[in-house]
């Protein structure tokens, strides 16, 4: 998959969290929550970075084990896809408890090159739960 940024661990995180100060590394930021022994994301909003910055990074292992069991695809290539180029997030926040787990949303646009070379804008509204200490990717409604 051709990346959007290094996949050097002290390179700037691709979610681009840091504030006025620069990107935060990938280390210190999403690269907590990824890999084997990794402790669970602490919010629906730091595992929807972390699962962006795997996209960007190919690391289908994190996308799929953070995918909700219940609604993840069979089947994930991240092989070819996309240049993701940037995030923001637009909101984020707790939605109470459905079907007996905490849930959750975060709104986002990610732009990406796609294979027209074209620049693209991806705006979704996205859906987490959590299971015991660990929040999950549900699905998510593009707009």
């Amino acid at each position: 998959m051709d990346t959007a940024a290094p996949r050097d661990d002290d390179a700037p995180c691709p979610c681009g969290r840091g504030g006025s100060f620069g990107a935060l590394t990938f280390a210190r930021c999403c690269g907590r929550w990824t890999g084997p022994g990794a402790p669970p994301a602490p919010d629906a909003e730091s595992l929807m970075r972390s699962r962006y910055s795997a996209y960007v990074r190919g690391d289908g292992t994190h996308v799929t084990a953070t995918w909700d069991p219940l609604t993840r695809p069979g089947d994930l290539d991240l092989d070819g896809g996309p240049q993701w180029l940037g995030l923001q997030v637009l909101d984020a926040g707790d939605d109470g408890v459905e079907q007996g787990h905490a849930a959750a949303h975060v709104e986002f646009v990610a732009t990406y090159r796609g294979a027209d070379g074209r620049v693209h804008r991806m705006h979704e509204r996205s859906r987490f739960t959590r299971r015991g200490e660990r929040w999950f990717y549900v699905d998510g409604d593009v707009t």
